[in-house]
């Protein structure tokens, strides 16, 4: 498996999987110029991407799909709800609706529930012969009934949005703060470390921090306060990199 998250943030989020029989987009935010610069970088072309996989219907995780779909033809995997949820989809067939695991070729999909104030939120466990990736963004927080099947996983992709500190004494308004801090908002970095304490393995190779608030957050204290947190559970995990906004994460291959 092949990894590298091309934006991530409030202005957009992508990410590009390659499996053992398949190309494909998780989420696809920013513009189709710049997802087609991305995937150049790393020598595929748009319209070799077989299925995009949308976790919610926020513009920062839809923005460049209508233009996508209408210059390519990808299968679009997505929940019944959200697909409801994005105009764009609602006149194009070659989508698959799914609420549990389904296997495209020789990978297997299986979505879980995330807490956000959006339809239906999704994850995804992405897992081919060999390797594993779970995606995780845009949460206030991770069902503990989950731990089970996302432990041990090769790579992690896991929200770390804010320091809480930063957030509550920043220029955010109230309701703002409020909604971020809530249970379905974003995590903070230290519930990120956390969730890492329960869902870290023997068999983790990776993790990524994502979607980092620019106003509320800062790389070093992100990275020094998961590290911290998982220390304070007994994990030392030091393979730790952070996903920006504008800038593609190096090829991550497992």
């Amino acid at each position: 498996m092949l990894v590298s998250v091309l934006a991530s943030g409030s202005e957009g989020n992508c990410t590009y999987v390659e499996t053992s029989d398949a190309k494909i987009l998780i989420d696809i935010g920013m513009n189709n110029k710049y997802i087609k610069e991305k995937l150049a970088d790393l020598g595929v072309a748009t319209e070799e991407i077989d299925y995009i996989f949308m976790t919610h219907a926020h513009k920062d995780h839809t923005g460049a799909l209508d233009v996508f779909i209408k210059k390519n033809s990808p299968t679009v995997i997505v929940t019944k709800a959200i697909r409801k949820e994005i105009e764009a989809l609602k006149s194009y067939e070659n989508v698959i609706e799914i609420d549990e695991k389904v296997t495209v070729g020789k990978t297997t999909v299986d979505p879980f529930k995330v807490s956000h104030d959006a339809v239906d939120a999704h994850g995804y466990l992405i897992e081919d012969e060999n390797s594993s990736l779970v995606y995780m963004t845009d949460t206030g927080y991770l069902n503990q009934k989950y731990f089970a099947k996302l432990h041990d996983k090769d790579v992690y992709i896991i929200e770390a949005n804010h320091d809480v500190e930063k957030l509550i004494n920043g220029s955010y308004p109230k309701w703002l703060k409020s909604r971020i801090l809530s249970d379905q908002g974003h995590l903070s970095n230290n519930a990120t470390g956390f969730y890492l304490s329960k869902l870290i393995g023997p068999k983790t190779k990776k993790v990524v921090l994502a979607h980092l608030s620019k106003e509320n957050n800062d790389e070093e204290i992100a990275l020094a306060t998961v590290k911290k947190t998982l220390k304070e559970y007994d994990i030392e995990f030091e393979n730790i990199s952070i996903a920006r906004q504008k800038e593609r994460t190096e090829t991550i291959v497992v």
